[in-house]
């Protein structure tokens, strides 16, 4: 009987170390997969101009080529890549903390504030998430035109101090798991919505927020659309606006240039997501506090 039971036992576990080698394998092979493209720019970024598209299918360049990041730093028309880089990072951090600060306090209002027709608002505010930004853009071009905004950042940093709808809906679905009692007790003792907002709520939105900016920054980051909608001048031109002026379809491209700097540009992305993956994980996987 005994040896029955250790065989099974046995068994079991050859069975499950198989399943967990096969899982593993399968994750690993996907991985590979979904990062090929990253790692074949990365190795384009250090090959000759020549040998980027007669050698597409190693990523070991026949020769390292360093001065590429060199010239691709060097930019177009005087202005270097610092500009570029620059451009990005106020667009991408101002975006990033008018979007997620107006989002938790818009998703304190529908979750907490009672008011007349918050579920009829709430509804249409999700309903926007079916438009199209290319419904929205010419519209909004005549508005900020009107307004004189045109070739400065006003039209891609002021629409978002109205939150982002995807944001709001999440942070609304977090609080909602936190106790309501908590908001009693801080209004017995005196506390206001606001108080009770940033005493209270605020503290507990920490998986969340840092969720939604990671989102975010990603986002602006990699927007292409409104910058080369609304910005005309090549100062203000952010790293995917510079990167597509950079490419010269009717001369000799230097592709190497443009991967180095595709490479460059891929690092803040990947410095954010490595510093706050526990609190992109813990916030997608939470609903807040369980009452």
């Amino acid at each position: 009987m005994t040896q029955s039971i250790q065989s099974l036992r046995f068994n079991k576990q050859i069975k499950d170390t198989r399943n967990s080698l096969i899982y593993h394998l399968a994750v690993a092979l996907i991985a590979v997969v979904m990062l090929y493209p990253i790692l074949w720019m990365f190795a384009s970024s250090l090959k000759a101009r020549d040998e980027i598209w007669t050698n597409v299918n190693s990523l070991v360049p026949e020769e390292v080529h360093l001065e590429n990041y060199e010239n691709g730093w060097q930019g177009f028309g005087g202005i270097t890549f610092l500009t570029f880089y620059k451009n990005s990072f106020i667009y991408a951090g101002l975006g990033t903390l008018f979007q997620v600060s107006t989002s938790a306090f818009i998703a304190y209002g529908f979750s907490r504030v009672q008011f007349r027709g918050r579920g009829m608002w709430f509804s249409i505010m999700l309903l926007t998430l079916m438009l199209p930004t290319q419904v929205l853009i010419i519209p909004q071009y005549i508005i900020f035109s009107k307004l004189d905004w045109i070739n400065t950042f006003y039209p891609l940093l002021i629409p978002r101090l109205g939150g982002e709808v995807f944001f709001i809906f999440m942070i609304v679905q977090f609080i909602r798991g936190i106790p309501i009692d908590l908001d009693e007790a801080a209004a017995i003792d005196g506390c206001s919505k606001v108080g009770i907002f940033f005493r209270i709520i605020l503290p507990q939105l920490k998986p969340a927020i840092i969720t939604a900016a990671i989102f975010s920054f990603y986002w602006t980051w990699d927007d292409f659309l409104a910058p080369l909608v609304y910005l005309t001048d090549p100062n203000l031109y952010t790293v995917s606006v510079a990167l597509r002026a950079f490419s010269d379809p009717s001369g000799m491209t230097d592709w190497g240039a443009i991967f180095a700097m595709l490479s460059l540009s891929l690092v803040p992305v990947f410095i954010v997501f490595i510093v706050f993956q526990r609190y992109l994980t813990e916030g997608i996987s939470t609903t807040g506090l369980k009452g």
